[in-house]
């Protein structure tokens, strides 16, 4: 199995120059790989391959003699990124890749190799660069892939390592209907579950938006390139980073615990780029971050044998009653609860969708992607 240990790193003011620059390098090899693969297209017809671009990166030195005190496979990597990009486009239509800017406010780096872990004295070695501090608060046994250096917005550094546990993934766990549960998300509740259980939704982002307002507010008043504009900027960073951890850390704990207590998970399909276009409730939708949520799902479920099961995008859980099976057509989006006129059964909407999304699951006809 594949996991990757993420680990915040506290360089020195050299280090952190040596960090500046193979973030620059990369992304300057990156452009130009771009721009070689385009011009190629026009050209020839044909796309430069990958290897032909590392093969002109020793000539590409000669010109720039900065690049030579760069780590060459942290250079060799940012090839890959972007043959990796051009895959996303042409097999998943994920959008033409797009040349870096240094003002991107997330920078970073691989390493694919040659680097060093030392638990004892919390310190990475790195290629060109030497032992950088970093708080290695939990220790990993396999063998380590590539490392990915990064800077966030506030200026902390931050190295993910991929690791190669050498273990198989287990074997799905046997389910059935008492052993699964049905997840229906929402906006006024995170999650509702078919056992009847509410999540409430936190309303991170939204519940700091008094306080964004009056950051922003400073920030448009600074005077474009003083400190005080950075000083401001960096106010603003770090609320939206302290958002994100809130976030990561509600969707981790609750995700685990959904794995943990169930062999099998039943959700809905959803179209949530679709559902961005609503612009009165796109703040609120990427706020609950459900595809996030559901990811971690997935490989949490990997990780401990768990089954992910998904319904189809147009099954109509909401409107069908879950004990007679009647089709409410005239149902609206302010319709919280409903009672069914044939059996006469009060339903809680959100309820209700997730008991149908546990059935219209195991029902073998609309199973998707077991």
């Amino acid at each position: 199995m594949l996991k990757a240990y993420k680990y915040r790193m506290y360089p020195t003011k050299e280090q952190e120059e040596m960090f500046f620059q193979h973030f620059g390098a990369c992304r300057f090899i990156y452009n130009w790989a771009l721009e070689q693969k385009i011009k190629t297209y026009e050209q020839d017809g044909k796309s430069a391959s990958r290897f032909d671009l590392n093969n002109k990166i020793t000539e590409l030195k000669k010109e720039h003699e900065w690049l030579k005190d760069i780590n060459s496979q942290s250079l060799q990597g940012a090839t890959l990124y972007l043959e990796n990009a051009f895959t996303k486009f042409f097999r998943e239509k994920k959008g033409f890749p797009h040349f870096k800017s240094r003002k991107n406010p997330v920078q970073s780096f691989s390493v694919p190799q040659f680097y060093k872990v030392d638990f004892d004295a919390n310190k990475v070695k790195l290629p060109k660069i030497g032992w950088v501090k970093a708080k290695l608060h939990r220790g990993f046994t396999g063998v380590g892939k590539t490392a990915t250096v990064s800077k966030t917005p506030t200026g902390k550094f931050y190295i993910s390592i991929l690791v190669d546990d050498e273990q198989e993934l287990p074997v799905k766990s046997i389910f059935n209907e008492k052993m699964t549960v049905g997840i229906d998300v929402g906006i006024k509740d995170f999650a509702v579950l078919s056992n009847g259980e509410k999540i409430e939704n936190p309303k991170y982002l939204k519940n700091s938006m008094k306080r964004f307002a009056v950051l922003q507010r400073i920030l448009s008043r600074k005077q474009k390139g003083s400190k005080n504009k950075v000083k401001a900027r960096f106010a603003v960073s770090k609320l939206h980073e302290k958002i994100s951890n809130q976030r990561n850390d509600f969707q981790h704990t609750l995700s685990s615990k959904l794995i943990s207590e169930n062999q099998a998970i039943a959700l809905e399909t959803l179209n949530v780029s679709g559902m961005l276009k609503n612009h009165c409730l796109a703040q609120s939708i990427a706020d609950a971050s459900w595809s996030s949520f559901v990811t971690k799902l997935e490989y949490k479920a990997e990780w401990y044998g768990k089954t992910i099961i998904r319904i189809g995008r147009f099954e109509p859980s909401t409107k069908i009653c879950n004990v007679c099976g009647f089709h409410n057509g005239r149902l609206t989006l302010a319709d919280r609860e409903w009672k069914c006129p044939d059996c006469k059964t009060n339903h809680d909407r959100d309820v209700n969708a997730a008991i149908n999304i546990k059935k219209f699951a195991l029902d073998k006809q609309n199973l998707i992607g077991i």
